[in-house]
């Protein structure tokens, strides 16, 4: 089993800063890939950011390219996903998303990630 938590989420202002947190549990969390996703009321759940297990390799979607920045500590069990000059098209619900040790940081479909945690709410306010 592999449990993932997120946190961070809250209303912010646009310009504004957050970091989420993606805590995970039961298996080791350097034996997996990491990717962030988001998924706004209406829409298709989106590929943000990815990351290779040891972290050696990152990707970011175009959209967010210079504005977020993905990163894990394995020696914690955790994953991060910075994100500054927060606009309102940013809002939706964040999820953290582990897949096999072997995924590639720019593989970004949702069907490449095999567990999931329970997403974590960013509004962003203009």
């Amino acid at each position: 089993q592999v449990q993932l938590v997120e946190s961070g989420g809250r209303l912010v202002q646009a310009g504004g800063s957050l970091r989420l947190s993606c805590a995970a549990s039961g298996r080791t969390f350097s034996s997996y890939a990491m990717g962030w996703f988001r998924q706004a009321p209406g829409k298709e759940r989106e590929f943000v950011a990815g990351i290779t297990w040891s972290g050696g390799s990152t990707y970011y979607t175009d959209s967010v390219k210079g504005r977020f920045t993905i990163s894990r500590d394995n020696a914690r069990n955790t994953g991060y996903l910075q994100m500054n000059n927060l606009l309102a098209e940013d809002t939706a619900v964040y999820y953290c998303a582990l897949g096999s040790t072997f995924l590639q940081a720019r593989q970004r479909s949702p069907n490449d990630y095999s567990w999931w945690g329970q997403g974590t709410q960013v509004t962003v306010s203009s």
